[in-house]
């Protein structure tokens, strides 16, 4: 289920016609860093991980929609924030990562 939500997110950023290339190619990258830190995270966190990786998935969803919602956008951002808070000592790679996605997300264009 994770993998299929995270190949979801990375098929959405390469269709995305509201992306400029150089910063689809970052987002791909940090998707793959995210992708071998939730791995690792879903081992030991089952639950936790699907939550990080749904709120990325939302995040991605409302960033890359042509019809943006402020409102919508940021509650998914905070989500995202809150969903990984609790793994900032534990998982400081991740934590690092979803704050790059979130930051570059806010970048696009909201």
């Amino acid at each position: 289920m994770i993998q299929d939500r995270l190949d979801k997110i990375e098929e959405r950023l390469k269709q995305s016609k509201e992306v400029k290339e150089i910063d689809k190619a970052e987002l791909l990258t940090l998707l793959t860093d995210l992708r071998t830190e939730i791995t690792e995270l879903s081992q030991t966190h089952h639950e936790q991980a699907e939550s990080i990786v749904g709120f990325a998935e939302l995040s991605a969803h409302e960033a890359t929609r042509r019809e943006k919602s402020l409102v919508l956008f940021d509650l998914s951002i905070e989500g995202l924030a809150s969903s990984v808070r609790e793994f900032e000592v534990s998982h400081p790679r991740l934590t690092g990562i979803i704050n790059r996605l979130s930051t570059m997300l806010s970048n696009l264009g909201i």
